[in-house]
């Protein structure tokens, strides 16, 4: 899959388990402002359950991802933060972190990865079979505030430097 759009975002986790589901979920919102015309058609989207490390072949070729996943322990709603590579304890087990997707992908292409961040969104949730909490709903429409906001700054960041995107965010705030 060649990139058509700078940014992948990838939401993770199992909507089969409550909370587990707001990375996906995240997406989904997305996707449905971008397919309504609120917001531009300047990303690409990516869900899996868990990271694996074939996925570092998905992530060549972008400017920027964001790895978006529920989270037990938060102070706030959502926290969404810079990653770089690591090789953790995920790095040799079937699921991977964020970190040890990066360092698996600068070792595979011998090349820094894109630039990357994590988009935490609380849930407090996680039983097999149960729908979004209410408390998880609230947080992940705060996350995707925050998550405009990262996008719209990265694109005046964009333009600024004399590169023109054909895309501009228009989701209400």
């Amino acid at each position: 899959m060649l990139p058509k759009r700078p940014v992948l975002i990838i939401g993770y986790g199992n909507p089969a388990r409550g909370d587990d589901g707001l990375g996906p979920a995240c997406l989904e919102a997305l996707e449905q402002a971008r397919d309504a015309g609120l917001l531009a058609d300047c990303f690409d989207t990516l869900t899996d359950f868990q990271l694996q490390v074939e996925l570092a072949l998905d992530l060549h070729g972008y400017d920027e991802l964001v790895f978006v996943d529920a989270h037990l322990d938060l102070p706030e709603a959502c926290e969404f933060s810079v990653i770089t590579p690591a090789q953790d304890h995920s790095f040799s087990s079937h699921a991977l972190s964020p970190a040890a997707l990066l360092a698996a992908y600068a070792q595979f292409y011998n090349a820094a990865p894109p630039r990357a961040y994590q988009l935490a969104i609380q849930g407090k949730a996680f039983a097999l079979g149960e729908p979004l909490s209410m408390a998880a709903k609230l947080n992940l429409q705060e996350a995707l505030t925050l998550l405009q906001s990262h996008l719209d700054s990265y694109l005046h960041q964009t333009r600024d430097a004399s590169q023109a995107l054909p895309c501009a965010l228009t989701m209400g705030r």
